[in-house]
């Protein structure tokens, strides 16, 4: 069943409509297969921009949808709901823009941000390194000012659309000072010296492409510099707070979608005589599994609110992730109990959504890295 949601505007139910008739239409009769096979559905990410779904958090006057915070989310959820790896991969584009449109010059702003927000281009983010994935002050990668180029070498672990994006952000040391020596860069997909490992074999996520960039003598122009020399990691932190509400949107979606099909199979269930939904032992199951959600879906709309209101949302987004990706794990996990044998095998989604939600605990700073994040705020 859809979630019970309060918009603020007819346009915004409207771009909730849109959201869950594409996915209904163009991404649910395809995710099981592409999940399988592994294959990237660039495809679809060209239908999400054109319908103006891609890039919501910008404003107009660069080719985003100039919407809040707390609708884009929502958005972001229902993707989330039909096919989790799009839904990640629509939050890291966003996720890539967002140095840029925050850091940027105004002649950088005007120059590139129409390309990226145009539905057509699609974005990465370079910031984990394999041995630096939560502590990102402890990069290697390295950029080296020569005249009027910037000389990039290092290997960016783990990145969404690796191989796959048509621009990168990325995080690079330019000096040895420690978190003031990284700054961040814009790197265009035909930069030569850019190269691409094998896509990981992951547990979950298959229609998501994440790949080791590496960067080789990667020359760059100067004013592909984003913001100051030394600001780099302030901007990879400032993003990530953004990002950690995206992935708890997803996550929220995730669940919203393993309990529709818990309660949908133990509707139709039976056993002993009736539905098993009907039987108090599963029943308190599946109420916790909405009390789950529906808080999930609260938390991440409660720090979407303090965004849009220009208010510090740090900790709170800290919080969403935490709540969201937890409760997504447990989620699915109870689905795949509802389903019982059917669930552990792969004629039904819950098993898949089982997977998928294990990553969304670890990525955009893991649920340990979380609750540093929280009881330091706490202790200020």
């Amino acid at each position: 069943m859809p979630a019970t949601r309060h918009l603020p505007t007819s346009e915004s139910e409207d771009l909730l409509a849109l959201a869950r008739e594409i996915a209904a239409k163009e991404l649910a009769p395809r995710v099981a297969d592409a999940e399988r096979t592994g294959t990237f559905p660039r495809d679809v990410f060209t239908t999400l921009g054109r319908a103006g779904l891609l890039t919501l958090p910008y404003p107009e006057e660069f080719g985003g949808g100039d919407q809040p915070y707390e609708i884009y989310l929502q958005v972001l959820e229902e993707i989330g709901a039909v096919w989790a790896s799009v839904g990640v991969g629509v939050s890291v584009h966003a996720l890539s823009c967002f140095p840029l449109f925050a850091f940027g010059s105004d002649e950088q702003r005007v120059r590139r941000l129409p390309g990226m927000l145009s539905g057509e281009r699609l974005g990465a983010y370079c910031l984990s390194e394999a041995h630096a994935g939560s502590d990102p002050a402890a990069m290697r990668t390295k950029a080296v000012r020569d005249g009027d180029s910037y000389v990039l070498n290092g290997a960016k672990a783990w990145t969404t659309h690796g191989g796959k994006a048509d621009f990168y952000t990325v995080m690079a040391r330019t000096s040895d000072e420690g978190p003031r020596g990284i700054s961040c860069f814009h790197v265009p997909a035909d930069t030569p010296g850019l190269e691409f490992d094998r896509p990981e074999d992951k547990m979950g996520l298959m229609g998501s492409t994440t790949a080791t960039v590496r960067l080789v003598d990667a020359r760059i122009p100067a004013d592909h510099l984003i913001g100051r020399e030394g600001q780099g990691l302030s901007i990879a932190l400032a993003g990530l707070d953004a990002g950690r509400l995206g992935i708890a949107a997803v996550a929220t979606g995730l669940a919203q979608g393993a309990l529709d099909h818990a309660v949908a199979y133990a509707k139709e269930r039976e056993a002993f005589g009736k539905a098993i939904i009907d039987h108090q032992g599963l029943a308190f199951v599946l109420a916790d599994m909405a009390a789950a959600v529906e808080s999930a879906r609260a938390t991440y709309l409660s720090a979407a609110r303090l965004k849009d209101a220009g208010r510090p949302y740090g900790r709170e987004a800290s919080v969403a992730k935490l709540i969201a990706t937890d409760n997504a794990m447990k989620v699915t996990t109870d689905a795949v109990q509802v389903l019982g044998g059917a669930g552990y095998t792969r004629d039904f989604p819950v098993e898949r959504f089982m997977r998928e939600a294990k990553v969304m605990q670890i990525f955009e700073g893991t649920n340990q890295i979380q609750r540093l994040v929280i009881s330091r705020h706490l202790a200020r």
